[in-house]
């Protein structure tokens, strides 16, 4: 399906200034056209989990010509990331090997020291760390078991932040918020000391605006957790000469 990015969408928890624009919008122009700011995007890719349910490394599983964690690393560049980080186990060498043939520096891997704490455990070591690029302005989380999703569904939800920009940005399908999440600086600062035990429970415990954008896409409902996801999900790749390239 299409991914059709709806701009009337559904505000959660919104507080309205005075001038009637929502909070964290971007504004109209004296001529009536929208000036968007200019987003500079890091990437957390979680890659800390352990991938129980599949049985063996999620981020290393062949997608297309390459490996999934190729796959992401490739589609975030491509989307205009300043800045990626992947979040690592300890001692997992086979992950470290894959991301150094991928020629993924070492100085942007983070690692979390106790990962059995579970994924929101990993997005806070990435909240933590202090490689981030001072000019970042916004953060997107990556679930390692997304590789499916299509460029035009995520530039829906990059354009949309782009009107939104002081706003958690959240995909919706189904009437249910789906991911990957959008954190604007602020609230990715306010992770770093959070009391939450998950990421659901810091979208419900933040004050910052959260603006859900509803995407024409039932592929965000999909994750790549069990072997038959895999089986059912690897048909939609495609090989392409860059991916060709790359397996060398």
């Amino acid at each position: 399906m299409t991914a059709k990015a709806h701009l009337d969408t559904s505000i959660v928890g919104m507080q309205r200034q005075g001038t009637g624009n929502v909070a964290g919008e971007t504004p109209a122009t004296a001529t009536g056209t929208v000036a968007l700011p200019k987003c500079a995007l890091g990437i957390v890719i979680l890659g800390a989990g352990a991938s129980s349910r599949m049985g063996r490394a999620k981020l290393l599983l062949r997608w297309g010509a390459t490996s999934v964690i190729g796959h992401l690393l490739r589609r975030w560049r491509t989307l205009g990331a300043r800045q990626i980080a992947v979040v690592c186990r300890p001692g997992d060498t086979a992950l470290a090997k894959e991301l150094d043939r991928r020629r993924f520096p070492a100085r942007q891997r983070i690692e979390n020291p106790r990962p059995e704490r579970g994924m929101f455990s990993s997005i806070v070591c990435a909240a933590n760390w202090d490689g981030w690029d001072d000019a970042l302005t916004a953060w997107v989380i990556v679930l390692g078991d997304q590789p499916h999703l299509s460029p035009a569904t995520l530039r829906a939800l990059l354009e949309f932040h782009r009107r939104q920009p002081q706003a958690i940005c959240q995909p919706a399908y189904g009437g249910r918020r789906r991911h990957p999440v959008i954190l604007p600086r602020a609230a990715f600062g306010e992770l770093r000391l959070s009391p939450a035990a998950s990421l659901k429970d810091f979208l419900q415990r933040t004050t910052i605006p959260i603006i859900e954008c509803p995407i024409d896409d039932s592929s965000l409902t999909l994750d790549l957790d069990w072997p038959q996801d895999y089986a059912r999900l690897l048909p939609q790749t495609k090989r392409t000469g860059h991916e060709r390239r790359e397996l060398g």
